[in-house]
């Protein structure tokens, strides 16, 4: 446990993250249940739930079911499809805070990062008030909630960030991680399925205090070697994975709000540069090369749509940035006809200066 007590690991989890986007969005939403979708193609209500919102799961409406279902369950919900862009955009405003407070960093998905806080703070009381700097910061320049878990380790810190949803901010010091595991169900632990805990259910075990008293030659007979010794790791709170930046899957994006609804391509272009600007101030502290580029263009009825490009080599030069964005942005508007309320510039496929090289390198 050594390991542990040197380390003070914060996991952020924005609260029901595509649905909160969504009433930021459309204020008028707030309060009702909201429902996220995936929709099939085929039309009418074919398709599943992505997520909701905490009224519309207190009706019964979880992810995965199906939309039908959904409906019948929360007949007067508001039904949304996800908006991946609007997503994104507010996801990279809410990592560009995290990254901001701690030198190492791991986006886990588009709602969820760990901050490596060892050596940024003393101990776990400054690591909460820390802590709650940030998710006071998100609130304020996001609009959103989002719930932290500080503890000695990643594992532990993933499972008590979603121990007081929504808005919650929970601390396990390294002596009362046993403690704080012991109650919890089988299924709070991160990586234990369905098939997993029906077997250990069967066994008798109920909580993770109970997987813990079992013996790791018992575990490792009924689930093999890897998965026995790992739940059995696991049910103690020992967790040794570091903090690491996950090269490649990352994306750095802006959106805007425009003055006023416009298809003005004077307007637009200078709403791209100031745009550009801002993602190119991004790549460059961060020394990333980028090897596509998109323009984001949110309609007046807030459908988003995109156009992209990827380049021939990666590139890291502002003007590439800008005069890719222009081009596209351009396309975008001979191609389209409606007014835009919003637009953006993304860039993607990104690398650190050790991965990859540019073109002008070679």
């Amino acid at each position: 446990m050594s390991n542990n007590i040197s380390r003070i690991i914060l996991h952020i989890d924005m609260d029901y993250f595509f649905a909160q986007c969504e009433e930021r969005e459309h204020p008028e939403i707030k309060g009702k249940p909201v429902v996220i979708c995936v929709y099939s193609g085929r039309g009418g209500d074919s398709g599943a739930v992505s997520t909701s919102n905490y009224e519309a799961r207190k009706l019964g409406v979880k992810a995965g079911i199906p939309i039908y279902r959904a409906k019948k369950l929360a007949p007067d919900a508001v039904f949304l499809p996800v908006n991946m862009e609007l997503y994104r955009s507010i996801s990279d405003e809410v990592m560009e805070i995290l990254r901001s407070y701690c030198e190492r960093f791991e986006q886990e998905s588009v709602d969820e990062a760990f901050c490596e806080l060892t050596g940024k703070v003393s101990d776990f009381d400054e690591a909460k008030l820390l802590a709650a700097r940030i998710k006071d910061e998100i609130k304020q320049r996001t609009g959103l909630t989002c719930s932290a878990g500080v503890a000695p380790n990643k594992l532990v810190a993933k499972i008590a960030s979603d121990f007081q949803k929504p808005d919650g901010l929970t601390v396990v010091r390294p002596d009362e991680i046993l403690r704080f595991l012991s109650s919890l169900k089988i299924t709070d632990l991160i990586g234990v399925g369905k098939k997993t805990s029906e077997r250990l259910n069967e066994l008798g075990v109920k909580t993770i205090g109970d997987l813990s008293k079992l013996s790791k030659d018992d575990l490792i007979r009924e689930f093999g070697q890897a998965k026995g010794a790992w739940l059995k790791q696991a049910s103690q709170g020992i967790d040794d994975s570091q903090v690491e930046e996950r090269e490649g899957t990352e994306q750095i994006g802006r959106i805007i709000t425009l003055k006023e609804n416009t298809r003005e391509l004077k307007v637009i272009l200078d709403a791209v540069d100031k745009l550009s600007e801002d993602v190119y101030r991004k790549l460059e502290t961060r020394k990333l090369s980028f090897k596509s580029v998109s323009f984001i263009a949110i309609s007046t009825d807030l459908k988003t749509r995109t156009k992209s490009r990827t380049l021939g080599a990666p590139a890291k030069d502002f003007e590439t940035l800008k005069s890719t964005a222009h081009e596209l942005a351009k396309a975008f508007l001979n191609e389209h006809h409606f007014l835009l309320r919003r637009v953006g510039v993304r860039v993607a496929n990104l690398a650190g200066e050790k991965e990859q090289k540019t073109l002008g390198e070679f």
